[in-house]
C-alpha cells in the first residue's frame, strides 16, 4: 500500500486534510521506505484544481481525480455540507477505485462520498456522531455504527470526527510498517498512541479532577508493569478507589474499561516485541502479562487475526518495521 492519495473537493476540511498529509506526506525516516503521497482536487480552472478549504483557505493541488486510478490507498477528506450531493466526478473516480481494488478510506463525513459511490453498501461504516443518522437515513444498505472512532470492514475503513481520523491515519501506518512504527509516528507527532477503533467517539464529560488527568500517573504505571498479573483491583488499589468507582470514572473518561484498556496495552507491547526482539512467543507472553505462550496466541489472533510468528515474519523480514534511531 504504498501510493496513497488524498481527494480533496470545494468544501473539505482542513483538520481531517491535515492530518493525513501530516501522516503519509511527510518521510521520517522511521522505515526504509515510506509513502509515494500525492493530493488530488478538482480540475475547476484548466490547469489548476482549485476548491475551498474550509472558510480560510483555498486549494491548488498538482494532480485530478484521475490520480485515483493507480492508487493503493485512497482517502476521501470530510466535507463540511452533508445536506449536499457529493461531486460526481469524485464519486465516479471513487467508485472505479473500489472496483479496481484499491484499498477505501474516509475521514469523518468523507464516508458520504463513499456511500454515494456505492463502496458501503452492506458494510459497517461510521462518521462523526452528529451525522451518523444522516447517514443511516439517506444511505439505507449501510450499516451505520454510531459508538466507534473508526472501522475497518475488508478494504474499506471509514473513521468518526476530527480526532479519529487521526487514529485511523495511524491504523493504517500500523498496518502497513507494524505497531513500532505507528507508536514513534505518534511520538513524533506529540499525540497520543492510536486508541482502538472500538473506543467510543463520544464520551461523558470528565468531572473537574479527572479533567486534570488523574488518570495519567495510573496509566503510566500500569503501562510500566505489563508483566505483571495485573487485575482491575489492583489498578483501583493504586488510585485509592473502589473497583467499581474506578471502572465508572475510568469508562467516562477514556471511552473504554479498565481491563479491556489492560488487554489492548498488552497486545500492542507484544506487537512491539516481535517486530523489535528475538525473543521467544513464550518470552513475549511473559513479559506481556499474557502467562503462556497458548494464551497470547490465542488473544493475539483474536485481536489482529494472525498469529504471533506470522506476524513478525510480515513487520520484520517483509516490511522492515523496526524504527531507525531518532
Amino acid at each position: 500500500m504504498t501510493s496513497v492519495v488524498l481527494a480533496l473537493y470545494d468544501g473539505a476540511m482542513l483538520y481531517e486534510t491535515a492530518a493525513a498529509c501530516e501522516v503519509f506526506g511527510v518521510d521520517r525516516e522511521l522505515t526504509d521506505t515510506w509513502y509515494d503521497f500525492r493530493v488530488c482536487g478538482p480540475d475547476t480552472t484548466g490547469d489548476r484544481r482549485e476548491g475551498q478549504l474550509g472558510s480560510w483557505l483555498r486549494i491548488d493541488t498538482p494532480h485530478g481525480y484521475d490520480a485515483l486510478a493507480e492508487a493503493d490507498t485512497v482517502i476521501v477528506s470530510s466535507w463540511d455540507d452533508v445536506d449536499a450531493e457529493p461531486p460526481a466526478d469524485l464519486v465516479a473516480a471513487v467508485r472505479a477505485a473500489h472496483d479496481r481494488g484499491a484499498r477505501i478510506v474516509s475521514l469523518c463525513t468523507g464516508a458520504f462520498v463513499l456511500a454515494a459511490a456505492g463502496v458501503l453498501d452492506g458494510r459497517r461504516a461510521t462518521t462523526h456522531w452528529a451525522h451518523t443518522d444522516a447517514l443511516a437515513a439517506r444511505y439505507p444498505r449501510v450499516e451505520v455504527d454510531p459508538d466507534v472512532l473508526y472501522i475497518e470492514d475488508g478494504n474499506v475503513l471509514t473513521s468518526a470526527g476530527k480526532a479519529a481520523g487521526m487514529d485511523l491515519c495511524l491504523h493504517l501506518v500500523d498496518a502497513d510498517h507494524g505497531a513500532a512504527v505507528a507508536n514513534e509516528l505518534a511520538r513524533r507527532l506529540l499525540v497520543p498512541a492510536r486508541r482502538a477503533g472500538a473506543q467510543a467517539q463520544f464520551v461523558a464529560a470528565p468531572t473537574a479532577v479527572e479533567s486534570g488527568y488523574a488518570f495519567s500517573d495510573l496509566l503510566d504505571w500500569a503501562s510500566g508493569r505489563l508483566d505483571e498479573p495485573l487485575t482491575v483491583t489492583d489498578l483501583a488499589r493504586r488510585a485509592n478507589m473502589s473497583t467499581r468507582n474506578l471502572t465508572r470514572r475510568f469508562t467516562a473518561t477514556t471511552g473504554t474499561t479498565p481491563l479491556r484498556w489492560l488487554h489492548t496495552q498488552r497486545i500492542h507491547r507484544a506487537q512491539e516485541l516481535l517486530e523489535t526482539t528475538d525473543d521467544t512467543v513464550e518470552l513475549i507472553a511473559t513479559r506481556t502479562g499474557m502467562g503462556t505462550a497458548a494464551t497470547l496466541r490465542r488473544h493475539f489472533h483474536n485481536a489482529l487475526g494472525v498469529p504471533p510468528d506470522v506476524y513478525r515474519r510480515t513487520f520484520r523480514g517483509h516490511r522492515g518495521a523496526t524504527p531507525k534511531a531518532a
